[in-house]
């Protein structure tokens, strides 16, 4: 019989690049996806162009508010391991929906590790920890460093990531959290900043965009490859203990670089194009996350391996072909 996976947020970035990561390992995949007038599916529709991995791939409708609808799926799939990676996972939109991201988010978390233990279920639970629960604290980042989120989003994500501490110490159960620090890929969503900078790119390129506004450009992050973290998920997964692990380059660069060199991979000058607009800020900046992965390195094995240079190279190209193909939503 194959392992058997249960990744809430299986249509997101993340999800999409799991999926297709345990799918080349065998496993049986489920995923959790909400109910809409319209689909949403465009990151792993192409999973089902294989026939078979298709036919490995199931999805069912519920939501992280509706905690029958994970009980009930908990005792029907009956995973061998839970990725939670569903979430309200837009910062500045946390501030105007802070409720909706602390039910989801947080309190969401709890429906589904409660559905867990009640099922009685021997799984081993992923949590999707972020590097923005560091928040105001200065950098280097690792898992000991002492969190202070700055956002509703950061804070609904700091409570589900101590209560799965605690149903790990109180329950015994096999829970890790991973705190990622930014990961980026061409299925980024385009509301977020690297996507929203390189699909600018191509389309200013292409002469059908004029401008590019953005908020707080010397704000520094720490940006990997999406497709390469899923792989440290997965791993954290494997090991013999449960335990928590920081994901990251630990190299920091200000979104004003990241502008530079996605504008400079298309021959373009940012400073014609790129425009400020206070409306992108956020009422509470975090200026700096750069996070130490030395002990995912050292106990898992895992580094990141994709550049920031090379990781907006290859965004810019996969929103240039997307553009040139005739659409422009979520390239491969």
């Amino acid at each position: 019989m194959p392992k058997r996976a249960f990744i809430t947020g299986i249509t997101g970035q993340d999800g999409s690049y799991l999926a297709e990561l345990l799918l080349a390992k065998g496993y049986e995949v489920h995923g959790l996806v909400r109910r809409s007038s319209s689909f949403n599916r465009g990151r792993i529709d192409p999973i089902y162009l294989n026939a078979e991995a298709g036919e490995r791939l199931f999805l069912h409708y519920g939501d992280m508010t509706d905690g029958v609808s994970l009980v009930n799926l908990i005792l029907e799939i009956r995973p061998d391991e839970v990725y939670n990676l569903a979430a309200q996972s837009h910062v500045r939109v946390s501030f105007e929906m802070p409720e909706y991201t602390a039910s989801a988010d947080g309190i969401g978390t709890i429906r589904l590790l409660e559905a867990i233990r009640a099922a009685k279920l021997d799984c081993r639970f992923y949590q999707a920890s972020t590097s923005e629960m560091f928040g105001a604290t200065p950098p280097p980042q690792a898992e000991d460093t002492i969190f202070y989120p700055r956002s509703p989003y950061a804070a609904a994500k700091l409570y589900a990531h101590w209560m799965t501490v605690n149903y790990r110490e109180a329950y015994d159960m096999y829970a890790v959290s991973g705190i990622l620090f930014n990961h980026e890929s061409p299925r980024r969503g385009e509301t977020f900043v690297t996507r929203k900078i390189t699909k600018a790119v191509a389309a200013i390129k292409a002469g059908v965009q004029d401008v590019l506004m953005l908020g707080n450009i010397d704000a520094v992050r720490d940006w990997g490859y999406a497709k390469e973290y899923v792989e440290g998920m997965w791993r954290m997964l494997q090991a013999d203990e449960p335990s928590d692990y920081v994901l990251a380059t630990g190299v920091g660069t200000t979104v004003r670089e990241f502008v530079e060199m996605s504008f400079e991979h298309a021959d373009l000058d940012w400073h014609d194009y790129v425009m400020f607009d206070q409306r992108y800020e956020r009422p509470t900046e975090v200026d700096a996350l750069i996070g130490d992965p030395s002990k995912a390195r050292d106990q898992l094995g895992w580094k990141a391996e994709t550049g920031v240079r090379e990781l907006a190279r290859l965004m810019v190209d996969a929103d240039v072909a997307a553009l040139a193909e005739g659409f422009g939503t979520q390239p491969r």
